[in-house]
C-alpha cells in the first residue's frame, strides 16, 4: 500500500510540473470619435460597421458598454497581416505585425498597428485606439 502511495504521488508530481500555457495576443479596442471627440456609437452617427482580413474573412467585432469596438482573434500569427475597416461613414485600411512570444509560455505578441487612409487620425491611448472619423 505504501509503495502505491507513492508511486501516485511521484505521479503527480511529474505532471503537474509540466503545465502548457498560452499568451494570448493583447486586445485590440477602437473608439470612434469625431472632430469634437463625440463618440460615434453613442450619438447614433455609426450605424454598420465591419472589418475583413487581406482574405476577406470577416473579423468578430464585439461592442463595450462604453461604446467601443474589440476585434476578436486577431494577432495570433508571426508577419503582418491587413484589414479593411467599413463603415457608413469611413473606409480606411490598416495592418497588424504580430511576432512570436519570447517568454516562459507559447503564443504571439502584437508588436506594431499601422493605419493608412485619407483624413485619418489615430491616437494610441491607455488600452484602446481612438480614431477619429469625419
Amino acid at each position: 500500500m505504501k509503495n502505491i502511495f507513492i508511486f501516485l504521488l511521484m505521479a503527480c508530481i511529474l505532471t503537474a510540473c509540466g503545465e502548457d500555457c498560452y499568451n494570448a495576443p493583447q486586445t485590440i479596442a477602437f473608439k470612434f470619435v469625431d472632430s469634437n471627440n463625440e463618440n460615434l456609437i453613442t450619438n447614433g452617427t455609426l450605424v454598420t460597421y465591419s472589418i475583413k482580413d487581406e482574405n476577406q474573412v470577416g473579423v468578430q467585432l464585439t461592442k463595450t458598454s462604453e461604446d467601443m469596438i474589440i476585434l476578436e482573434n486577431v494577432g495570433a500569427y508571426n508577419g503582418t497581416k491587413n484589414y479593411i475597416f467599413s463603415s457608413n461613414i469611413k473606409t480606411f485600411n490598416f495592418s497588424i505585425h504580430s511576432s512570436e512570444f519570447k517568454g516562459g509560455c507559447d503564443g504571439y505578441q502584437i508588436n506594431k498597428l499601422t493605419f493608412t487612409g485619407v483624413g485619418i487620425d489615430v491616437t494610441d491611448e491607455k488600452g484602446y485606439y481612438k480614431i477619429v472619423l469625419q
